[in-house]
This record gives structure tokens, C-alpha cells and sequence, in this order.
């Protein structure tokens, strides 16, 4: 558990397995979706991959999630981002970090990188974009949509099911007591916090900010996900983007096909890593 931005985290922190003996191992932080979603969905999939392969793996629970803090209020991308800044201090990683992020995960990484210049060595985002005037209305729609205008601290499945969170092929009983129980857990973090209203709060950010992000930006996305439109918008706006897609996976694609994200990622980082640099043998 690690104090950060005076918000106390719960932290994973894998040590790399084969470290390039000249140089320190890259640090690569991973940084997961919001409401649903908590550090374990990067501990069961990319997160060892990258030890295995020389990286220092760093993951942790937002505030508010998981076994993190939840504070009543504080919940604008802002505020994620100033926790990760502050983590990253805490931990005492001064060197620019890889940065992979899911859904909201990629929001909070894009806003690091675009508030720190040079901080950041290369960007990974799934399924996601940076905080602009559109993707908070389409987060507030989404929240409306779902919540009625309320706060409903039941199930929050709908959420789930609307935003195709769930791929059609992995339907059945047991996923969707899965979905009931992440949804009683949004529930709760939406009952108890400002979340709702602080998540699309912070200032929007404009495409002039995003012309001066400085580091290489792969964005990563299912080929039936939710944010192909903006995507393609985003790679002609950032300096130094591409575009991956995965046939056939929706929104969570990072749950649904780890192997293909993880392989993708770990060439990614392996390229903005250096010569000499460990990420060795993406597995191909």
C-alpha cells in the first residue's frame, strides 16, 4: 500500500526476470478501465508477460477501486493522473515509463503524457482516447443512460451490456453472475462517491494539446470496439501514432484476447525500449 497524491494505493510491483545486466530494466505501468475494473485484469494477462521478458512490471488499483483508497470525492482525470505522477515518485522512478492503459486506463495515460512531457517514454492505449469535449459527452450519455439520472448502488449490468463490454462469444450463466458482481461493485463505488459527476469534470482537452504530445502512441483496438471513428481521428492528430486492430474483439478485448494484446504490447515497448534494452522475444 503506497501513499500517493494523499490517496493510498494497493500496488503490485513484478521485478523484471531476465534484466539486461547493462542498463536498468524499463518500467511499464499498466493502468486499468474504470467502475468495472481493478489491477487484476492486467495481473492475469500482460503484466507477468512483460517480467518474464526483462520489463519491471507496475500495476495498481485507481483510486477508488479495487483495494485502493476510496475517497468521497476527486475523481477527474486529473486527479488519476496527478495519483499516477505521485505514485511513480513514491516508487521512485524518475526515468520516462512505458505506459499501457485500458479504457479510462488509456484516458489517464494519454493526460500524463500530455502534462509531462518527457516523462513518458512510449503510450499504449486499448480501447480508449485522451480526455477531449467529445468523450465526455459520450461518458456522461453513458452514465445517464445507465443510471437514469440516479445513482443506483444495484447491479450496474446494463452499463456493461451497453457499452458491448462483453463480447457475444462469452455469453452464458457464469459470465453473467460475472457481470452482476462487477456491477454491484460499481455500484457501491458510484453510491459512495462524487464519481459520477467528477469523471467528466476536469477541462477537456484540445487538439492543441494533443499535436504536442511528444511520445510514440499505439492505439490498440478491437476491430467491433467502440472507439474505431475516434481513433482514426486521433492517429492523424498525434505526431507519432499507429493503429492496431484485433479481428473480431469489441470493447474488451484485453480480457478476451490477451495473447494477441500482450503480443502487440510487448513489440510495442520492445521498439521504444533501445538498442541493447531488455523485452526480449515478444513470443511470435
Amino acid at each position: 500500500m503506497v501513499e500517493a497524491n494523499g490517496v493510498t494505493l494497493n500496488v503490485v510491483r513484478l521485478p523484471p526476470r531476465q534484466a539486461a545486466a547493462e542498463r536498468p530494466a524499463p518500467v511499464v505501468v499498466f493502468l486499468h478501465g474504470a467502475f468495472i475494473d481493478s489491477l487484476a485484469s492486467f495481473y492475469f494477462t500482460l503484466g507477468p508477460a512483460f517480467a518474464a521478458r526483462g520489463c519491471e512490471a507496475v500495476m495498481y488499483d485507481m483510486r477508488g477501486h479495487g483495494r485502493s483508497e476510496r475517497p468521497r470525492s476527486g475523481y477527474t482525470v486529473q486527479d488519476f493522473g496527478a495519483d499516477l505522477r505521485a505514485l511513480l515518485r513514491r516508487l521512485g522512478v524518475t526515468r520516462p515509463v512505458h505506459l499501457v492503459g485500458n479504457s479510462f486506463g488509456g484516458t489517464v495515460a494519454l493526460d500524463h503524457a500530455l502534462r509531462w512531457p518527457g516523462s513518458t517514454a512510449s503510450v499504449l492505449v486499448i480501447e480508449s482516447g485522451p480526455a477531449t469535449e467529445q468523450w465526455a459527452a459520450t461518458m456522461r450519455a453513458a452514465l445517464r443512460d445507465t443510471t437514469g439520472g440516479g445513482l443506483d448502488a444495484g447491479s450496474l449490468s446494463r452499463f456493461v451490456e451497453l457499452y458491448g463490454m462483453v463480447s457475444s462469444t462469452r455469453s452464458g450463466p457464469r459470465q453473467e453472475a460475472r457481470i452482476e458482481r462487477l456491477g454491484r461493485s460499481a455500484g457501491r463505488l458510484i453510491g459512495s462517491t462524487t464519481i459520477v459527476q467528477d469523471i467528466t469534470a476536469g477541462r477537456p482537452v484540445t487538439e492543441e494539446e494533443i499535436r504536442a504530445v511528444d511520445c510514440p502512441v499505439l492505439l490498440v483496438n478491437g476491430s467491433r470496439g467502440l472507439v474505431g471513428p475516434q481513433s482514426a481521428w486521433l492517429a492523424s492528430v498525434l505526431p507519432r501514432a499507429r493503429i492496431a486492430e484485433v479481428a473480431g474483439m469489441k470493447h474488451s478485448v484485453l480480457v478476451e484476447a490477451p495473447d494477441a494484446v500482450g503480443r502487440l504490447a510487448l513489440d510495442w515497448v520492445r521498439e521504444h525500449t533501445g538498442a541493447g534494452g531488455a523485452v526480449r522475444g515478444a513470443g511470435r
